[in-house]
């Protein structure tokens, strides 16, 4: 899945309207600056999503909600996106989260936190048992896969297919993970592609990419200005700050509008038309997540929600879309073969 040499990108042209998805990481409430834990499995803000459907109904969009183990197993998770589901409102998924997952026989530590890193048995166990919950509870098997700590690989895809699982959204675009135990994307790109042969599985990854003056060049001049003397030197918010080079994912999670706007106008110029807008579910309720603490914050949060839909289906043309329609384009479309960028990656892997 992370390796170009076994992919085909899907190139959709340049002349059909963007596809807009919204994708909801929706699992437990836990303190992001403390360690993971077992215990923390309360799932409260389920409840609160239906804030966001005010919005996400005015423009058409049904997001997919991967859900981890925590909200597929108690009813004040399940219970409210079950509702939204048999109003034809949303999609469900799965979102799979190591340390809250049975069955528990790895330590707790933020390695074992990346689900690529599990022994081989748990690694097939966990996403069965949560696939079976989700079923079970919710009423309908998920064919999107979203992996903790988007710690998918490294050889995932026949898991996945055992599970009936037809999509994955875990690939962060040049993101590198590595320093705790998880994946390096630095050489992955925002358009879906196929993995493997006979079109088994699409990788839908978030969008993610770089904005500014220098955007093309964007990949090669990170790997510098990220690297420990880079960071060091605040080379990358300096970067940003003078319109250079920004590097920017498509979230109301610490990104503004304009920041929207930019990756989204770069990207576009670049050829891609599928774009995914992601956030994480306990967001949505005050107090859970740094990006919201008080209902001012939320109110601020939702907003970035709406100007970004009205930017996108009113200024660019673009479409609402769910993870299961960009899977249904992409088989209409001619097999591109394989990528061509798996070449390059094959003469600089060392490199990474």
């Amino acid at each position: 899945m992370l390796d170009p040499r076994d992919w085909s990108v899907v190139e959709i042209p340049r002349d059909q309207p963007p596809l807009l998805a919204v994708v909801v990481d929706t699992e437990e409430e836990f303190d992001w600056g403390e360690p993971l834990a077992r215990a923390n499995t309360r799932v409260s803000s389920s409840s609160a999503q239906v804030r966001a459907h005010r919005i996400f109904e005015r423009y058409g969009l049904k997001p997919t909600y991967v859900v981890d183990y925590p909200v597929a197993s108690k009813p004040e998770g399940f219970g409210p996106l079950r509702e939204l589901l048999a109003d034809g409102l949303c999609e469900i998924g799965s979102h799979l989260h190591p340390w809250v997952t049975p069955p528990f026989d790895e330590q707790v530590c933020p390695r074992n936190s990346y689900p690529r890193n599990l022994p081989a048995e748990l690694g097939r166990e966990k996403p069965r048992r949560l696939t079976a919950v989700i079923e079970d509870r919710v009423g309908r098997r998920p064919v999107v896969y979203k992996a903790g700590r988007y710690g998918v690989g490294p050889a995932p895809t026949g898991i996945l297919q055992e599970l009936g699982h037809r999509i994955d959204t875990s690939v962060v675009p040049h993101l590198d993970l590595g320093a705790d135990g998880g994946p390096d994307f630095r050489h992955c790109r925002a358009k879906p592609y196929w993995v493997g042969a006979g079109r088994a599985l699409l990788e839908i990854p978030v969008t993610a990419g770089f904005a500014g003056a220098l955007a093309s060049f964007g990949p090669a001049l990170y790997r510098g200005l990220g690297s420990k003397a880079g960071l060091r030197l605040r080379l990358p918010g300096i970067a940003a700050r003078l319109g250079l080079l920004d590097r920017i994912r498509l979230t109301p999670e610490g990104i503004t509008h304009e920041e929207h706007r930019a990756l989204t106008r770069a990207l576009l110029h670049a050829g891609h038309r599928v774009f995914v807008f992601t956030y994480h579910s306990p967001s949505l309720a005050p107090g859970n997540t740094p990006y919201v603490r008080s209902e001012d914050d939320l109110s601020a949060f939702l907003d970035r929600f709406r100007r970004y839909f009205d930017f996108f289906v009113g200024e660019i043309g673009g479409r609402p879309a769910t993870l299961t329609a960009i899977e249904d384009v992409a088989r209409g479309l001619p097999d591109s073969g394989p990528s061509r960028a798996g070449a390059a990656f094959a003469a600089k892997r060392a490199a990474y």
